[in-house]
């Protein structure tokens, strides 16, 4: 009994900080499968794929299947797969996203090849957060991109939030390929439609979206975008003063997603 309401959540920052969940997280997760809620989680970060993220998700003790995990690696590839035509892809990016294009077949060209020349047959440049981003990478996908690759960005995010706190984000490489380039990305991730496209045929038949995330230039940004409700959690990159500068206003915000859970009970009762 949902009402009709339908639920997506980023994860870094709202359902975990690094390798540590949020209190509440699991409890909030097992509520929405109980009253039979439909939920997604749609994170920005592309260095993992669904079944990683899922197993990263089992070792927290939050258990849910791969078909309701989208990341914005998976949103780029399934995006590339209908709007693009097959051409060799460089990737900056982690397991994850290396993963989803080789998923899609087309060949991806490594940065040993790349070195010998193998740059000037790139059609593609895929870029998402690279834990192990080296000069020789953005180099070859600067080369690529000036020889007329597209350029594309899995999401504009320029931090994440980690345990120790804020690390440099996806949209911190993609900013030194723009300034090395002078190309304007494709960008997939939230708050783009790319992202949205993807989400909405998961929840497929819901009434009202809510979405739950802890970054107002993303995740509430583009709740606001596709009207969703947009709910704001204090336990990731934005704070309360954010709001104040940004101007991009949630419709509710709480202390974490552990509070999310009375705010439910509270609406399920008013549906009766």
């Amino acid at each position: 009994m949902s009402g009709g309401i339908g639920l997506i959540f980023d994860m870094d920052g709202v359902l975990y900080r690094g390798n540590k969940p949020v209190e509440g997280a699991g409890e909030l997760i097992n509520f929405l499968k109980e009253w039979g809620i439909p939920f997604i989680f749609l994170t920005n970060n592309s260095t993992r794929d669904p079944s990683m993220y899922r197993e990263k998700l089992l070792s927290m003790g939050i258990d849910v299947s791969e078909e309701r995990i989208v990341t914005s690696g998976l949103a780029t590839r399934l995006y590339m797969e209908k709007h693009f035509e097959p051409g060799r892809i460089f990737v900056i990016g982690g397991d994850g996203l290396l993963k989803e294009m080789e998923r899609l077949g087309w060949g991806v060209v490594g940065v040993e090849e790349a070195g010998n020349g193998g740059w000037k047959e790139v059609k593609y440049v895929v870029v998402g957060l690279d834990p192990y981003l080296t000069y020789e990478k953005l180099k070859y996908a600067t080369l690529a991109i000036r020889n007329g690759a597209r350029f594309i960005g899995t999401n504009p995010d320029t931090t994440y939030p980690a345990e120790e706190g804020l690390y440099p984000g996806a949209g911190a490489i993609i900013a030194a390929l723009k300034a090395s380039t002078d190309v304007e990305p494709l960008i997939i991730g939230k708050p783009n439609e790319p992202a949205y496209e993807v989400a909405r045929e998961k929840l497929d038949g819901v009434e009202e979206i809510w979405m739950v995330g802890d970054r107002l230039d993303t995740d509430i940004a583009f709740a606001k975008r596709f009207g969703m409700k947009a709910i704001m959690v204090l336990t990731g990159v934005s704070g309360l003063e954010d709001i104040e500068k940004s101007g991009i206003r949630p419709d509710i915000v709480l202390p974490s997603v552990k509070e999310l859970i009375e705010y439910l009970k509270v609406k399920l009762e008013e549906e009766g």
